[in-house]
């Protein structure tokens, strides 16, 4: 018999939520400013910011890629995990979200940390791999657009290290992956996504059920 997850009912979730560290108390503050916000369902939790702490830690960051910043929780997250000299290239479009993220890069001290690009992201990783700097990075986040979601991934994939991490939220996407009358292109692409990972030979990848669905791949050497 094959053991599954956990149907996730809200106290589970509380009480995992309860067991993490402490959500620092500047994340807490725009977690609320965020929660105003009509597209706060793309905020990730404090129990998803806290496991990309511990990845940057457990892979020794010091360069990242971030595609998709909002207003700037997970790229907090990051840059307090990272050390003095750590550095995450972060990518999105919009200023008035990433205003917001600036605001409290700056209050917490860790602006000199992010390096924010506002392009498309395609642009700013091929500029990357253009300046040279492909294998330089020990660590990718992407949560952006769905229907680019492989694209950013094997940008993403090119500028990582042998050995560094690639994660990716939302590849259960509300649970619409599995809901066969659910053919909105975000779906089919994160659908299509996920079956290429599965057999993706550069990476050893898995697909988690934290959140909303992480995939983490490992790139091989």
């Amino acid at each position: 018999m094959t053991t599954k997850p956990l149907d996730m009912t809200e106290e589970l979730v509380a009480y995992v939520r309860a067991m993490q560290t402490k959500e620092p108390e500047i994340l807490a503050r725009l977690a609320e400013e965020t929660s105003k916000d009509v597209k706060a369902h793309m905020r990730l939790g404090w129990e998803q910011g806290r496991f990309l702490m511990l990845l940057a830690r457990l892979t020794q960051a010091r360069r990242t890629l971030e595609i998709g910043v909002y207003t700037g929780y997970s790229a907090l997250c990051v840059a307090l995990a990272l050390p003095p000299d750590g550095r995450i290239t972060a990518c999105d479009v919009s200023v008035p979200w990433t205003d917001v993220a600036r605001r409290y890069w700056r209050e917490a001290g860790v602006e000199q940390k992010v390096d924010l690009r506002i392009a498309p992201a395609l642009d700013t990783l091929e500029s990357l791999l253009d300046a040279g700097l492909a294998g330089t990075y020990d660590m990718a986040f992407i949560d952006a657009d769905k229907g680019n979601y492989q694209n950013y991934f094997d940008k993403c994939l090119a500028l990582v290290r042998p050995g560094g991490v690639v994660a990716v939220d939302n590849t259960l996407w509300y649970g619409r992956v599995v809901d066969p009358d659910n053919n909105d292109p975000e779906t089919l692409a994160i659908r299509a996504f996920n079956e290429r990972m599965r057999n993706d030979r550069r990476v050893d990848a898995c697909l988690t059920a934290i959140g909303d669905g992480m995939t983490l791949a490992v790139k091989l050497g």
